[in-house]
């Protein structure tokens, strides 16, 4: 930083540069005579890139030299990377997510230094060079690519840069995104028969993986079964509220709950067969090709 003219304490001012190769003893000094000055470029074209300098700079006027700044370490300009990251591996986490490592490169630390690495990324059906890319500083070696497509191929290749420019491209691996979450489920209501609610039995048409959430209606905890089959049974206690939930679910995540269904208690008296016949029934949808059917299933 240039010194104020209100501190120049004269005519005649500028500045001197001192410099050596890091770990030799003798200075090498020139003269920079504008005060207005904040640089000062060394050329020397057998200088190996990013070698390491001690540098200071003191000032002058008419009067004499003053006092030097502390010793700095500066380098000359380095080279792009010229070798690729290694082991590179991705996995799929979601319909829209990847992640991406990879180890640092077997780099000549003597031509520069790495400062973070780029990550392209584009679908099989996609030209590499329209590959979305994403950057990371410093020596982070995982980054996480969203907005992906689901069940989609996609290719992945990391390069390292630095302020020269950008290294080599690792060879590309491969992963596919997960098959998109499934459809919300919905609800239709319509009446629930039982005479005897003692176990409670939901029939399911061919589907995917399924969640079976329920829970009395006066505790906050649920209950959770999980299936893949056509039908599934609950033994429940005739004489409470009961709250059930359909939610579909796969690799690609959680789809959204059906409709709450509430079951009411039947009293005793009922469930002993007195009184009328009132019937009921329960239908849910799941996803457009599933149905879900809860029957209330007598025990007498």
């Amino acid at each position: 930083q240039t010194v104020p003219e209100e501190l120049q304490n004269g005519g005649g001012f500028g500045y001197v540069v001192a410099f050596r190769p890091f770990g030799t003893v003798s200075w090498m000094q020139t003269v920079v005579a504008s005060p207005d000055a904040a640089r000062y470029v060394f050329r020397n074209e057998t200088l190996p890139p990013f070698s390491p300098y001690e540098v200071k700079v003191g000032v002058y006027n008419n009067k004499g030299e003053g006092s030097f700044s502390p010793v700095t370490v500066v380098y000359s300009a380095e080279e792009e990377p010229t070798r690729a990251p290694t082991t590179v591996l991705a996995r799929s986490l979601s319909a829209s997510d990847v992640e991406v490592s990879w180890a640092p490169p077997r780099e000549n630390q003597h031509k520069g230094r790495i400062q973070g690495y780029e990550v392209r990324c584009w679908r099989h059906d996609e030209k590499e060079e329209n590959a979305k890319r994403i950057r990371t500083v410093g020596n982070q070696t995982s980054a996480k690519v969203t907005n992906l497509r689901g069940n989609a191929l996609y290719h992945l290749a990391v390069r390292a840069y630095n302020t020269a420019g950008t290294g080599p491209s690792s060879a590309a691996v491969n992963v596919t995104t997960k098959k998109p979450r499934e459809k919300t489920a919905g609800a239709n209501r319509d009446t629930l028969r039982a005479t005897d609610i003692s176990a409670l039995s939901a029939s399911l048409s061919p589907s995917p993986w399924l969640q079976v959430l329920y829970r009395w209606n006066r505790q906050g905890s649920t209950s959770v079964i999980e299936t893949n089959k056509t039908s599934v049974e609950l033994s429940l206690p005739f004489d409470e509220d009961y709250i059930i939930e359909i939610k579909p679910f796969s690799d690609g995540g959680d789809g959204s709950s059906s409709e709450q269904i509430r079951i009411p208690k039947i009293s005793n008296a009922y469930a002993r067969g007195s009184g009328s016949s009132t019937s009921n029934a329960c239908t849910l949808s799941a996803i457009s090709t599933i149905m879900i059917s809860l029957t209330a299933r007598s025990s007498l």
